[in-house]
């Protein structure tokens, strides 16, 4: 039976993804994902950010994350839900970025072309619950 932790993100278009802190403070940023279905409730999910940015530090250093369904401005819809998020890479990265612009379309190709001018890598993040 799919783990239905996600089931209140279907539908949404932003979560608010908490990382943390060396110190233990929650650092909330509303981003885009993607799901990863399993019988219509993601099971896991994906989003991405600039190698360099906070979040990604963060996630690097401490894997512990909680999402919750948000709007455009990071006020949340709903509940936290506890995870783990990491980075990956290869074909799993690809996977998630597909999923992305998939749900995304046109708006993440748009940004995605002025990416090209940015010196910035992007990495991709797959959020499981914990």
């Amino acid at each position: 039976m799919a783990d239905a932790r996600f089931a209140s993100l279907q539908g949404q278009k932003y979560i608010n993804l908490e990382t943390f802190r060396k110190n233990g403070q929650g650092v909330r940023t509303p981003v885009w994902f993607a799901g990863e279905p399993e019988q219509g409730v993601p099971e896991k999910l994906y989003a991405y950010s600039t190698a360099d940015s906070g979040k990604a530090k963060r996630i690097r250093n401490n894997p512990r994350v909680r999402v919750a369904p948000c709007d455009v401005r990071g006020k949340l819809l709903g509940e936290w839900i506890d995870a783990l998020a990491e980075i990956v890479t290869g074909e799993e990265a690809q996977h998630g970025m597909q999923l992305l612009n998939k749900k995304y379309f046109p708006w993440r190709q748009i940004l995605g072309f002025f990416s090209l001018f940015s010196r910035s890598k992007r990495v991709v993040f797959v959020i499981r619950p914990a």
